[in-house]
């Protein structure tokens, strides 16, 4: 006889129990998501505000900002909380929010990086016909087709979750709610359905991944055929912060997957996780404003006009009177 109880909440894993690094970890945890805040928010106002970067690629990259900002908000700042307050619980319904969250801005991402692969591909392989192929009623639908699938996934894996027995400890291996821990604490060892839409899922990344592949081979191969050498480096720098962002999406993502059928939970688990979930919304913004060219003069035209009104307003400041 196995004892199924009624779950109302769980408990998250630590990076510590001892007071001061727990600290540590918050203050660590809290300026990461400054950085991946400032960042995203900065893509955002600029990409949406500077008419020259009305493009599809832009438009693509204001969604990816949006979706990391979302990704990190989703799992950081309650991680923030349980450190300071040295209280780990999360509810029920906590943890399905959580976990459907992870599972659709995760999987957003992933199909926002392969239409700006697609992106890439068309503009330089197709440049006649980058305006018709790449208009903006498609790049709406390839953005809501990747919230449409990714919403599906979630939902389906947090119902199939959730319907799970679970018994005995109640502690999550993990800082949040994510698929292959909170199945860990279920009595079930049969869960053919979740079985199936995670290899679904999973093919269906490896199938983006090749998507992304196949678009960087023909990229690569008519850049090598450019006669102009100005030419090859100009299209080189448009490509290569979209190839470094997919790159650690990918790595981290794999890296943290790795341990599904693992039972064992450890401090590398969590650090792993923090690769996956803190690093790229973080490092993101990072690529793309050192390594584009547009984005850096359009900032730097932004800090120019901001320097500019303060120099004016103090010298403008009205002179003291003389008595």
């Amino acid at each position: 006889m196995v004892n199924v109880t009624r779950m109302t909440g769980f408990l998250l894993m630590g990076f510590s129990d001892i007071w001061e690094l727990q600290l540590v970890h918050a203050t660590l945890f809290l300026l990461v998501y400054l950085v991946a805040l400032t960042g995203n928010l900065l893509i955002i106002a600029i990409t949406t505000f500077d008419r020259r970067l009305h493009t599809p690629m832009y438009f693509f990259l204001k969604n990816l900002s949006f979706i990391d900002l979302c990704l990190i908000s989703t799992t950081i700042p309650k991680s923030i909380g349980n450190s300071l307050t040295n209280h780990r619980s999360i509810s029920f319904p906590g943890c399905v929010i959580q976990l459907f969250s992870v599972v659709l801005f995760a999987g957003s991402e992933l199909f926002v990086l392969t239409a700006m692969s697609y992106d890439r591909y068309v503009a330089i392989c197709r440049p006649l016909h980058y305006e018709a192929v790449m208009s903006r009623r498609t790049c709406v639908q390839l953005v809501a087709a990747s919230w449409i699938s990714a919403g599906l996934v979630g939902v389906m894996s947090a119902a199939e979750i959730f319907s799970l027995p679970f018994c005995g400890s109640y502690e999550i291996p993990q800082f949040f709610c994510d698929i292959t821990s909170v199945v860990k604490g279920s009595c079930s060892k049969s869960h053919i359905g979740l079985d199936v839409i995670i290899i679904t899922s999973a093919c269906f990344a490896v199938f983006c991944l090749i998507c992304i592949l196949v678009s960087y081979v023909c990229i690569f191969s008519a850049v090598l055929r450019m006669l102009s050498a100005a030419g090859r480096f100009k299209t080189f720098s448009t490509c290569l912060p979209h190839l470094a962002v997919t790159t650690v999406f990918f790595t981290t993502a794999a890296f943290a997957n790795l341990n599904f059928s693992s039972d064992s939970s450890s401090i590398l688990d969590l650090l792993v996780s923090v690769f996956y979930i803190a690093v790229p919304p973080a490092l993101n913004p990072l690529i793309y404003s050192l390594r584009n060219k547009d984005m850096r003069m359009v900032m730097g035209r932004v800090l120019s006009v901001h320097l500019y009104t303060k120099d004016q307003k103090f010298l403008h400041l009205p002179s003291p009177c003389h008595f």
